[in-house]
């Protein structure tokens, strides 16, 4: 009974959101060819634990798929800070360096520990939406993609699943040099709506 209990007290809780990590969004605006750097500062609402997190992540792009490496530092208003590690995979379903639209499929996956018993998976799967904007200086990129959003909490190896909708969106100035400078928003379509914004920036190698 007390592991049921327990199990239904964190279900209850908001789990967090993640782009494959934890208190950072869910990033599909597309990729580069070659390799791409990105660190993104997240601060959440009331609903997804408050607080702050750091975010780093490394993309490989060729062809019509990119690879993405993630890893998160979330500091919640209550509570101590949680690593959280994470990848995901995307394919380009249309569009092209001369195509200024493109849709991609992301999948990911992360993982994170809340307790020394507990520990949640999280796989947001999403369809990404973006619009190249070209300018004499740099490029703007908006983007939303709306996803399913997967989250298993496993309590002393009892486990359970849950499956809600979500929602992410932003924009991304690209500059010639290579520099990207973005801002991202992301909800979580379920009880109180936790929610996620970031900022960062990025560097592309290749293009």
């Amino acid at each position: 009974m007390r592991r049921v209990g327990a199990l239904a007290l964190l279900l209850a809780a908001p789990a967090g959101l993640g782009a494959q990590v934890l208190g950072i969004p869910v990033v599909n605006n597309g990729f580069t060819t070659g390799m791409s750097i990105a660190a993104d500062v997240g601060l959440a609402n009331d609903a997804a634990g408050g607080g702050t997190a750091l975010g780093g992540h490394v993309t490989l792009g060729s062809g019509i798929l990119g690879l993405t490496a993630s890893v998160s530092r979330s500091s919640p208003d209550v509570g101590e800070a949680v690593w959280s590690t994470g990848g995901a995979a995307s394919l380009r379903v249309f569009g092209g360096p001369l195509v200024p639209f493109r849709v991609t499929a992301q999948a990911g996956a992360a993982v994170w520990d809340t307790g020394p018993r507990t520990r949640i998976l999280h796989v947001p799967i999403s369809l990404g939406l973006s619009a190249t904007i070209p300018n004499p200086a740099f490029a703007i990129r908006p983007w939303l993609a709306p996803r399913i959003d997967i989250a298993r909490t496993t309590v002393s190896g009892v486990g359970e699943t849950a499956t809600e909708l979500g929602i992410s969106g932003g924009i991304e100035l690209g500059f010639i040099n290579g520099l990207r400078v973005r801002a991202a928003y992301d909800r979580l379509l379920a009880g109180d709506d936790p929610a996620v914004l970031a900022f960062g920036l990025g560097y592309a190698f290749g293009r």
